[in-house]
């Protein structure tokens, strides 16, 4: 019965989007391709238009980050289609980021290109990432280990830090608002002749609140305020040496401290460390040949100060990459070459403590005559594992001005964490990596500045790792379903929202993957008047399961939030706006026992001089 009632209900997706068609308005077409003429990286490792990709893709630029009531990268994410998020409390808390039900591990991030994340944990950290240094985050649906290795299962999170550009323009901005939260940023970007650069600065602190209930697990509840305090930097630097050569250099660092729950009267802290760093050649061999040689490095530390059981934990990732731009009559031409080291430190003691990866890869995308295309291949040498081959082919096509239909398929792999195969009294060094085969369908409706999409994804993996008591395998995980999105404008008014329908399930035994929503809902609307800015954001999350055996009394149940901001610009410079989040005051969980924050306000100052 409750197949048939899914399949019934997943039915309903394509009607809906058609019945949604005669709504959209004829609008002016120089904003239709404003939009189509947008590039994105992520989904090939080359600039591409957006209307020329083959895989779905979300884009949040900076105007969109400035407008949203998000505090944290993960707050972010979760206001976007597919994409769904855990915390475990408030700022600094462990969150996880669920692209189409795939696990957190499955999400390779990037930040600027180079790969960042726990080799421990194995899965990314998006707690220490300073919002105020992001000029842009690009997500990539869909398997992605053709392009960038493992751990491509669900996708990619690509996050850009500003840029330079011609001129001078610094910004500063001033945050005050609930939980005695302050953040205060400042910093410049510019450029002359062929020199650009970027850099910022940012402080943070809110003494937050208790991040636990009585619920959690293991005794850890204390009645505390759990706060969070962070410094952060970014910079980056440009130089062009002649007109087809240029080299530059990107750094973030983020130093946190966070407070956590670890039983009754114990304020217990830990303190976070991100590093990322890159230095890159980039130049034309020939005219219809781009070459580009980076190095980069990338740390993920944190260390308890303050714990009834001290640790430290330390993940150092370095990398070498070469990769070429060759246009042939069919297309751009991706071929690289990289090397990864993986190095980990800690106060467990692991058999096995580092792992090189060896990795070549050769891509093939274009666009002619409404036709796009792009097909991967990817080998990756091991050290603990062996090869793993990949693949990924998309085409998809124009039909009509209007429509276009796309469809992919692709493999993916996830090499097991260290401490999946060795942390004491958990891990199982008899692991295997996970495989993943995903088959994408999708068409988009495109009129005016109105676009709709419907996109259906089928995940399967083999050898699904379940973190339970002692990590073991499954045979196979299967997460499919619809995404149903909008996005459009009438006049000042921008409207957005999607609908995700999920079936995220263990196939040995039936059971739902743990924290997943079979569904999930996000709306939101801006509205522009004279000075004055106005915005919404609704997120609706259905019931999930805290555990992976669905237990009845761990089930967490549905919920809704609404946020509320607005904005007014008094002068060129200076804008001042006003932010109210989960303005009913809802409570809630994404992870069992875990509190997250009731109703807040927020103010912030911008000063940018234009």
């Amino acid at each position: 019965m409750k197949t048939s009632l899914r399949t019934l209900r997943l039915a309903t997706v394509p009607m809906a989007l058609a019945a949604a068609f005669p709504t959209l308005a004829q609008t002016d077409a120089q904003a239709a391709e404003k939009r189509l003429s947008e590039t994105v990286v992520t989904a090939t490792r080359t600039a591409t238009r957006v209307d020329e990709v083959v895989s779905d893709v979300v884009v949040v630029d900076r105007a969109a980050i400035e407008a949203s009531t998000a505090r944290t990268l993960s707050e972010l994410l979760a206001r976007n289609a597919g994409l769904q998020t855990t915390a475990n409390g408030g700022l600094g808390k462990n969150s996880t980021l669920f692209i189409r039900g795939t696990e957190s591990r499955h999400t390779i991030l990037l930040i600027d290109g180079v790969r960042f994340g726990s080799a421990t944990a194995g899965q990314p950290n998006y707690d220490n990432i300073p919002v105020d240094m992001i000029e842009r985050v690009e997500v990539l649906k869909g398997p992605a280990s053709a392009l960038y290795g493992s751990e491509g299962v669900g996708g990619v999170v690509q996050v850009f830090t500003r840029r330079g550009a011609a001129g001078f323009s610094p910004y500063a901005t001033a945050t005050v608002g609930s939980h005695s939260h302050y953040e205060l940023a400042t910093g410049a970007s510019g450029g002359e002749g062929g020199l650009r650069y970027a850099f910022g600065v940012q402080k943070l602190r809110e003494k937050g609140f208790s991040s636990t209930n009585p619920r959690v697990q293991f005794g850890n509840h204390n009645p505390d305020r759990d706060g969070f305090d962070q410094e952060s930097l970014s910079g980056s630097i440009s130089y062009q040496l002649t007109p087809d050569w240029s080299v530059s250099g990107n750094l973030l660092y983020a130093d946190g401290e966070v407070q956590l729950d670890d039983g009754p009267g114990r304020d217990a802290r830990t303190a976070l460390k991100t590093q990322v760093a890159s230095l890159g050649l980039k130049g034309k061999v020939t005219s219809d040949w781009q070459t580009e040689l980076r190095a980069s490095t990338s740390a993920d530390k944190s260390a308890s100060i303050v714990a009834a059981s001290p640790n430290r934990f330390s993940t150092r990732q370095n990398e070498l990459s070469w990769q070429n731009n060759v246009s042939t009559p069919i297309g751009l031409a991706v071929l690289g070459l990289e090397q990864r080291e993986q190095k980990i430190e800690s106060t467990t003691l692991y058999p096995v403590s580092e792992r090189t990866i060896t990795s070549g890869f050769v891509g093939l995308n274009g666009s002619q005559a409404g036709h796009s295309w792009q097909a991967n291949l990817r080998r990756d040498r091991n050290s603990q594992f062996g090869n793993a081959n990949t693949y990924f082919a998309g085409y998809a096509y124009q039909f009509t001005p209007a429509w276009r239909a796309q469809v992919s398929h692709g493999t993916s792999f996830v090499a097991p964490s260290f401490n999946q195969l060795y942390f004491p009294n958990f891990g199982n060094p008899l692991l295997q990596p996970e495989r993943g085969r995903n088959t994408d369908v999708g068409v988009t409706y495109t009129q005016g500045e109105h676009q709709l999409k419907l996109v259906r994804f089928d995940n399967q993996i083999r050898g699904f790792i379940s973190n339970t008591t002692i990590a073991s395998q499954v045979p196979r995980a299967r997460i499919d379903g619809y995404t149903l999105s909008y996005d459009g404008r009438f006049g000042n008014l921008h409207l957005r929202g999607a609908l995700d329908l999920l079936d995220p399930r263990n196939e040995l035994n039936g059971r739902k993957l743990a924290r997943r929503a079979d569904e999930q809902v996000t709306l939101g609307a801006d509205y522009t008047v004279g000075a004055w800015q106005f915005g919404t954001a609704l997120l609706y999350v259905g019931e999930r399961f805290d555990d992976a055996n669905n237990t009845p009394a761990r089930a967490l149940p549905s919920y809704a939030t609404l946020d509320l901001n607005a904005g007014y610009t008094f002068s060129k410079e200076w804008k001042l706006q006003a932010s109210l989040n989960n303005l009913t005051d809802r409570t809630y969980e994404t992870a069992y026992g875990y509190n997250q924050s009731g109703r807040t306000a927020y103010l912030t100052l911008r000063y940018t001089p234009k």
